[in-house]
């Protein structure tokens, strides 16, 4: 039988992506869609977007999380882990790590999404079709 691991869960959002976030205490991977992080979301400017939670509240080495991660673009999915993981830290001390983490601005759910397509705009939301003069 499996042994049960204790983790927080939490769930962030960014245009029409979604993280499930688990966040676990201790030393560990941390894993995106079943892949390492640094993997799915390459590069020095991505690292320091989803360590800046763990920076703000100085735990980078205390946890660790796996996400899976479900629509949108990779941005989109970096913001919605980003989200996820604010709101698993907050939840494991409140009174420690929500007041720093709302300064920032990483608690706020980032709710612009992509303007749909409206009938007669010619293909585009806000474009108007062009009227002959005369």
């Amino acid at each position: 039988m499996a042994k049960k691991i204790n983790y927080t869960y939490a769930v962030g959002r960014r245009r029409s992506a979604s993280a499930r976030i688990r966040l676990f205490h201790g030393k560990g991977k941390n894993i995106v869609n079943e892949m390492p992080l640094e993997k799915y979301f390459p590069g020095a400017v991505n690292k320091s977007k989803w360590s800046k939670p763990f920076g703000v509240t100085e735990t980078s080495d205390k946890y660790y999380f796996s996400a899976k991660v479900v629509g949108g673009g990779k941005q989109g999915q970096l913001d919605a882990v980003v989200h996820g993981l604010s709101k698993a830290l907050a939840k494991v001390k409140p009174d420690k790590f929500r007041i720093p983490l709302k300064k920032v601005g990483l608690l706020t759910r980032d709710s612009r999404i992509r303007e749909r397509r409206k009938i007669g705009m010619g293909g585009k939301a806000r474009r108007k079709k062009q009227s002959p003069k005369r």
